[in-house]
């Protein structure tokens, strides 16, 4: 089956979620959180709620099941806490939620990575899954992280996604 078949019908009424993973930022502040819910609204899409939480397993994990059980947003774009100190802990605190698991978004976004900053690609975790009908994507807290896994393969594909999960 071509692409350009595969791509027919997508959802255009996604609603996506933002949470920033940071101890020290609050929305005031959030420049990543900020830019993709700028990004996703400029895409067509609404975001249902935008909010900070602290780098910590249990309050992560706390928002993850309130925002997909209460709110149940389309996607979540979560940002920061992927990298490997001790401090970043959204991978353990989400992905054990996950009922499947995207393994190619972290490999892609290396690979996009390291084109950019050379071996310094190693040092990122981001992932995502599928939690009941929501994907989660979890990318690094950098602008720049961000830019880069939202505009190459979140957004060109997140229609693509909803459609087979909504299946």
């Amino acid at each position: 089956m071509s692409t350009l078949l595969h791509k027919q019908n997508l959802p255009d009424d996604i609603k996506i979620a933002v949470i920033s993973v940071s101890t020290t930022r609050g929305l005031a502040d959030d420049k990543a959180g900020t830019w993709i819910k700028k990004q996703a609204k400029k895409e067509g899409h609404e975001v249902v709620i935008h909010q900070t939480v602290t780098d910590d397993i249990d309050a992560i994990t706390e928002l993850t099941r309130h925002v997909t059980e209460k709110i149940s947003p389309d996607a979540i774009i979560m940002t920061g806490g992927t990298g490997i100190s001790p401090k970043d802990v959204t991978i353990e605190a989400v992905k054990p939620l996950f009922e499947k698991e995207l393994t190619a978004f972290g490999t892609l976004f290396t690979q996009l990575s390291f084109e950019e900053i050379d071996s310094a690609a190693i040092l990122s975790r981001a992932t995502a899954g599928i939690i009941k009908n929501t994907i989660i994507f979890c990318m690094p807290g950098s602008i720049k992280a961000c830019k880069l896994a939202c505009n190459a393969l979140i957004f060109p594909e997140l229609g693509h996604i909803l459609k087979h999960i909504r299946e």
